[in-house]
């Protein structure tokens, strides 16, 4: 986050993580006044940063696709009890990446056939015990994506440690042959007073259990603030502040502890007692291994703990590529049970590095009230130069979903499994970057839009908000983290950017969940839309609710009608299916 930064190395935090780590900066021109690897103070030559992710060459000079086979555990941990688990297979066909595949197979004495499915089997790798087992032995389609099969638990012995497996694959002929690695997590369970979070890799995500979940992993979005506190170690004071934010568990349920928790705070006490689920904040000790372990293991039992946060934008700091990393695998060997969240704020600047130390990967742009050609430091913002406060940004509250659409595209271009978005909207202003707070229908629009995009939460910078977009990220988080809507948003991927013609920052996406669509209708311009019609993905028989946006939808021929749609505005319309 960009509070309390670029101020100057007397500051303490800056101190810690930046004036000493110059000398080891990513990027051209160590030392010099950068961010996102572009100097920002007037007097220094522009120059390119570099760190660029790039479209891969085409594999094949042909431009013939290879397949490309990926495979992971559904969820990222199970616990000892569960006794089925359920691997994700990916048999795309990719212009980037994979291994040769052409679409015949055939062998000495059969004639050849169109190579459509591909015959596979999953198996322990070898070492691990029972490696001569095959875990999954069935076939999936050419260019399938998302396909889930199930294996059983029962065999193996609940451990720390991940248990790594091998797929095996090829035609039936078995002329085309193809492998992947991959590995899961089948730990202890936990204890009665602690808590547990998995990453659903097929829709990316989370789940969460506690004592108060009854002992079932349940979906959790969190939704809330990087959030202050005043540093009381008054039990009734915590809990008053745990009562006020939460608006008495019926809004926000996330947090990410910024200053004043200290880490055996009672704060965290009143937060386990509560609905309320908190983000633990090791931004200033990431570094410090030795910090690293003793704060974790102080933290790690709290049953309201979902999530670490490691590194708070180590892209537009330039820190070292493998402090992130580090973090991460020493948490992992700690408290297996929790993943680990980066922050970047980039738009493009050595993505795949910096990413690589997250299970759960936050982005963070400001765009509200900033003048995104010219800086408070006297220079032009553009490729090569310059800090506006929103890195390469246009400007408005659309920057939400063209920031994760370029995260997307990162993620495609690198041929990596998605990970799990949460979104870190604006909700501040000030440091001559950014003129105003977000209103609250651009509130709205920033959070709506990163949904769209398939973001599994929100937590915005910063609280104490002003109290209007406390209120408005409240009411929105009433209805988000909640049934029905909740369910939608977290089972299954978007089909989202859809356009209406002539409303190019009108913003739509469908979630299908079994006989019923949830729509999402955002407008993200400055004036109302009058009238409207947007096309429906599959026939509906009629509404069922309008969970947010107060609009009075109609159906009429295969088409949702409004009279209105007003300016930087969401509306969610559920529907039946014929």
């Amino acid at each position: 986050m960009r509070l309390l930064k670029l101020i100057g190395c007397h500051l303490v935090l800056a101190a810690t993580l930046a004036c000493a780590q110059s000398q080891n900066e990513t990027g051209e021109h160590a030392g010099w006044p950068r961010w996102c690897g572009k100097v920002y103070e007037s007097g220094y030559p522009s120059f390119e940063p570099g760190g660029h992710t790039t479209e891969p060459a085409p594999i094949n000079a042909d431009g013939s696709p290879n397949l490309y086979v990926q495979f992971k555990p559904r969820y990222s941990i199970y616990l000892a009890g569960e006794v089925t688990g359920s691997f994700v297979v990916n048999a795309a066909l990719s212009p980037w990446f994979g291994e040769p595949w052409t679409n015949s197979t055939s062998d000495e004495e059969s004639a050849a056939e169109p190579f459509t499915d591909l015959f596979f089997s999953i198996s322990v790798a070898s070492g691990e015990g029972n490696s001569s087992v095959s875990l999954v032995k069935s076939s999936i389609p050419i260019n399938a994506t998302g396909v889930t099969f199930d294996f059983d638990l029962s065999g193996f012995e609940p451990r720390t440690a991940p248990y790594e497996v091998v797929f095996s694959g090829g035609s039936r002929s078995g002329n085309q042959n193809y492998t992947a690695k991959s590995e899961f997590r089948y730990l202890p369970e936990i204890s009665p007073e602690g808590s547990a979070t998995k990453i659903d890799n097929l829709n990316g995500g989370l789940l969460f259990k506690n004592a108060q979940t009854g002992g079932a992993f349940l979906p959790l979005l969190p939704y809330g603030y990087y959030g202050l506190y005043n540093g009381s170690n008054n039990t009734a004071e915590s809990d008053a502040f745990v009562s006020q934010y939460s608006s008495d568990g019926k809004g926000l349920n996330g947090l990410v502890s910024l200053a004043g928790y200290a880490d055996t705070n009672p704060v965290y006490d009143s937060m386990d007692a509560s609905s309320m689920r908190f983000m633990f904040d090791l931004r200033g000790s990431f570094m410090n291994l030795t910090e690293v372990e003793q704060r974790v293991n102080t933290i790690k039992h709290h049953s309201s703990l979902f999530a670490y946060w490691s590194a708070d934008e180590p892209d537009g700091w330039q820190y070292p590529f493998e402090v992130t990393p580090a973090a991460q695998e020493l948490i992992h060997e700690i408290d297996p049970y929790h993943p680990v969240a980066v922050t970047l704020n980039c738009q493009d600047y050595y993505f795949g590095e910096y990413s690589a130390g997250a299970d759960i990967l936050m982005e963070d742009p400001y765009p509200i009230g900033i003048n995104s050609s010219f800086s408070k430091w006297g220079t032009a913002c553009n490729a090569t130069l310059g800090d506006c406060g929103c890195d390469s940004c246009i400007g408005g509250p659309q920057e939400a979903a063209r920031r994760l659409d370029f995260v997307l595209r990162h993620e495609r271009w690198l041929g990596r499994w998605p990970l799990p978005k949460i979104h870190n909207p604006q909700a501040f202003h000030g440091e001559d970057y950014w003129a105003r707070d977000p209103t609250p229908g651009e509130a709205f629009v920033m959070s709506a839009l990163a949904f769209h995009r398939g973001a599994a939460g929100v937590l915005a910078w910063t609280w104490p908000s002003s109290d209007e977009l406390f209120d408005a990220h409240s009411r929105m988080a009433a209805v988000f983290t909640n049934a029905p809507v909740r369910d939608f948003l977290l089972g299954g991927r978007p089909e989202a950017g859809v356009r209406v013609d002539g409303e190019q920052l009108l913003d739509v996406a469908y979630w299908v969940r079994e006989d019923r669509v949830m729509v999402s209708v955002v407008n993200a311009a400055y004036d109302d839309v009058a009238p409207l019609s947007v096309a429906l993905p599959r026939p509906a028989s009629g509404i069922v609710d309008v969970p947010f946006g107060g609009l009075s939808w109609q159906l009429n021929g295969g088409q949702l009608e409004v009279e209105s749609l007003p300016a930087t505005s969401v509306s969610v319309v559920i529907l039946s299916l014929e």
